[in-house]
């Protein structure tokens, strides 16, 4: 469920017309609906067993309002990069919620989680956990860490985007679990408090995590016999939404029961860390149709925004619903909906069948809350386009459009040009 529904024959986000903020901000923006962001977390987070810890995946939406939203509800954070954590403390996540991922943590960012006192290290790695040890033990501290393994388990979703495979680059091999804990055990600064792990994105069958943490929660079974003292499992996220009405993945109800089967009677804390789920469906992506232009065999729908603002069917092929902000009852066409970058893959969508449109009418992107802004760049001297927040009838701008001056700011030339 989102908040964006039409209204006197125009699109909304909750109670505001996404065409007034296309007035007031210009196109293309990226406009979030806190309403939708509250909804998805509070049916999250209800449908997991009670004192999980939900650690929101900042790298979905790393917008600071968002992330603020969702902390005031209670989340946690997920993070993959130094960057990530000083925005999720900065937007008010305790550190005693924040669960440090990723597969190339620099020694910086290490130090800075444990100044920090971040809950949680997912360790991908023996290298690491040698890294990680020697930082630790220079400061005198202690990190808790769960070790990431890797399941071998197929996620049956997208290649580009499946994460626990043998052939993946995420976590530790299931033949080297073992060893690596025998190793993480051994070395000072270092508590293993946990196992974790993270199969995929955008994974709409419940059987691949029936068999994932099948095995995890074997495995902590396993360590703990062998005298381990496991106190938490992380499960990862990556439950799909639906990007149109023809996709039906498991409601976070389904998804919640799972879980629970599979951690009943384990007693050690859970983590959970939904990013996607909680933030796609409360975004768009607003832009203006440049040109309707005809090509040999078909028509091209040249909006302005491109490729650089929301890359995802240009890296994925990912669909995305496209809808007129205008409600209308003209004629179907089909169209090409492009960008203006100078590039082929510059293509949000091929042979789509919208109603007919002309220059100068608004269109939205949607679904597009989440790896959308996060994932933009500034190609083609393009700058990144404003993010806005919606509560109600009230709607702020949370980052400005950036402009070509401000990105001739951030550079400069040598003296000996």
């Amino acid at each position: 469920m989102n908040h964006f529904d039409y209204r006197d024959g125009q699109l909304c986000a909750e109670d505001v017309p996404l065409s007034e903020i296309a007035a007031a901000v210009g196109t293309p923006f990226y406009c979030y609906s806190t309403a939708t962001l509250e909804r998805h977390f509070r049916v999250f987070s209800e449908a997991m067993p009670k004192g999980a810890l939900v650690a929101y995946a900042v790298k979905a939406n790393g917008s600071l309002a968002v992330i603020k939203t969702l902390a005031k509800l209670g989340a946690g954070a997920d993070i993959v990069s130094g960057g990530e954590l000083k925005k999720a403390l900065a937007a008010g996540v305790p550190a005693s919620k924040i669960v440090f991922s990723g597969v190339g943590k620099t020694r910086a960012e290490m130090a800075a989680g444990l100044d920090a006192q971040i809950y949680q290290f997912n360790v991908e790695g023996e290298e690491e956990l040698d890294v990680l040890s020697e930082v630790a033990s220079s400061k005198g501290a202690t990190a808790s860490v769960a070790l990431r393994v890797n399941p071998d388990v197929d996620a049956k979703t997208l290649a580009k985007i499946s994460t626990g495979k043998a052939e993946n680059k995420f976590g530790i091999a299931w033949s080297r679990v073992k060893a690596a804990f025998a190793h993480a055990a051994k070395l000072p600064g270092i508590n293993v408090a946990g196992v974790a792990l993270h199969i995929g994105s955008q994974i709409t069958e419940l059987g691949p995590y029936r068999e994932a943490f099948a095995k995890a929660v074997a495995l902590v079974k396993n360590l703990r016999a062998d005298g381990y003292q496991i106190s938490r499992i992380d499960l990862g996220g990556g439950l799909g939404v639906p990007y149109n009405d023809k996709m039906a993945p498991p409601l976070p109800e389904s998804y919640g029961a799972v879980v629970r089967e599979a951690v009943a009677g384990l007693d050690a804390q859970l983590i959970v860390e939904p990013g996607r789920l909680i933030t796609a469906n409360a975004g768009v992506l607003v832009a203006q149709v440049l040109y309707v232009k005809r090509g040999e065999a078909r028509e091209f729908l040249i909006l302005d925004a491109g490729m650089n603002d929301l890359i995802r069917p240009a890296l994925y092929d990912a669909w995305h619903d496209i809808v007129p902000v205008r409600h209308s009852s003209a004629h179907a066409k089909v169209y090409d909906v492009v960008g203006p970058v100078c590039e082929s893959t510059d293509l949000f969508a091929r042979d789509r069948e919208l109603p007919a449109v002309s220059a100068g009418d608004l269109v939205a992107i949607l679904s597009a809350g989440a790896y959308g802004a996060v994932q933009a760049s500034s190609y083609n001297a393009r700058g990144l386009a404003p993010e806005v927040l919606v509560k109600g009838r009230q709607f702020a701008v949370t980052r400005p459009r950036q402009t070509v001056d401000d990105m001739i700011s951030q550079e400069q030339w040598p003296d000996w040009l």
